[in-house]
C-alpha cells in the first residue's frame, strides 16, 4: 500500500505540468471555459489513478517477469551442459532468441496504440491497407529486432554497428518504397515500442546482460528498444514494396486476358 501511495503521488507531480500547461492555455491564452469541466476533471482523476495502477503492476509483474525469463533461460542449469575448458557457443543460447521472437511478436500485436494507428490507416486508405496485415509486420519487426537484440547481447557486440546498419537498409528502403506508405511506416515504429513491449524488452535486455558472464547490464542490457524501433519501419516499407511488385505482376496477365478477349 505504501508503494502504491508514492507512486501515485509521483504521479501526481508529473501530471500537474501538464494540467497547468493545458489549463493556463484555456483561460489565460483561449480565454474560453472548459467544456464538460467535471467530465474532463474526472478523466484526469482515472489517468492519474490509471498511471499509477500501470507503474505499480510494472514494478511488481513485468520488470521481475521479464527479468526472472531471461535468468532462467540463460542459467547455467537451463543451457547444455559444457566439458571443462569450453566456451559456451551462441548457439546454445536459442531458447532465448525463441523466447525473445515470440514474446515481441506477442505483446505487438496486443499494443493499443497499434491497434489504434492500424485502424485508422485502413480507414484512411479506403481498405488498400490491411489493418491485420499492418500489425503484422510490424509484429514480424518488431519480433526479428529484439532477437537480434539478444544475440547482440549475447555476443556482446558493438550496438552502433546494429543502428547504422539498420538506418542504412532503412535509407534505401525510404528511397524506393511507395511514397505513400513512408509516413505510416515510420510512424508504426514509434508507436510499436509503448506501454505494453517497453517494459517487457528493458527487463528481457538487462537480465540477460545481467546473467552472462562478461556483459554490462550498463553497456549491453540497453538499446534492444532502439532495435525495436527500427526493424518494424523496415518490415512495413518492405510489406508495402512486396504488395506493390505483387500487384504489377497482375496487371500485365489483366491486360493479355482483355487483349484476347477483344481478339
Amino acid at each position: 500500500m505504501n508503494d502504491f501511495i508514492q507512486i501515485l503521488f509521483d504521479t501526481l507531480l508529473d501530471i500537474l505540468p501538464i494540467a497547468a500547461i493545458i489549463f493556463g492555455f484555456q483561460y489565460l491564452v483561449i480565454r474560453r471555459k472548459v467544456k464538460n469541466l467535471p467530465a474532463v476533471l474526472a478523466g484526469f482523476v482515472m489517468v492519474l489513478f490509471g498511471l499509477a495502477f500501470f507503474l505499480l503492476g510494472l514494478e511488481k509483474a513485468l520488470f521481475p517477469m521479464g527479468t526472472l525469463m531471461a535468468e532462467q533461460l540463460s542459467s547455467h542449469d537451463f543451457l547444455p551442459a559444457l566439458a571443462d575448458g569450453i566456451q559456451r557457443h551462441w548457439t546454445d543460447y536459442y531458447w532465448v532468441y525463441i523466447f525473445a521472437f515470440t514474446i515481441g511478436a506477442s505483446t505487438t500485436i496486443a499494443e493499443p496504440s497499434l491497434i489504434a494507428v492500424s485502424i485508422k490507416a485502413g480507414e484512411i486508405s479506403g481498405g488498400t491497407i490491411n489493418p491485420m496485415m499492418l500489425r503484422i509486420a510490424v509484429a514480424l519487426g518488431m519480433a526479428f529486432g529484439i532477437t537480434l537484440g539478444t544475440w547482440r547481447i549475447v555476443m556482446g557486440y558493438p550496438l552502433q554497428w546494429f543502428v547504422l546498419g539498420a538506418y542504412i537498409l532503412v535509407i534505401i528502403q525510404t528511397l524506393r518504397s511507395p511514397k505513400s506508405i513512408i509516413p505510416l511506416a515510420f510512424d508504426s515504429g514509434g508507436v510499436t515500442t509503448s506501454t505494453i513491449t517497453v517494459p517487457i524488452i528493458a527487463a528481457l535486455g538487462l537480465g540477460l546482460a545481467s546473467s552472462i558472464p562478461g556483459r554490462s547490464p550498463i553497456m549491453d542490457g540497453f538499446g534492444m528498444i532502439a532495435l525495436a524501433c527500427l526493424f518494424p519501419i523496415i518490415t512495413v516499407m518492405g510489406y508495402a514494396q512486396i504488395a506493390e511488385w505483387l500487384e504489377k505482376r497482375k496487371q500485365p496477365s489483366t491486360t493479355s486476358v482483355e487483349h484476347q478477349h477483344n481478339g
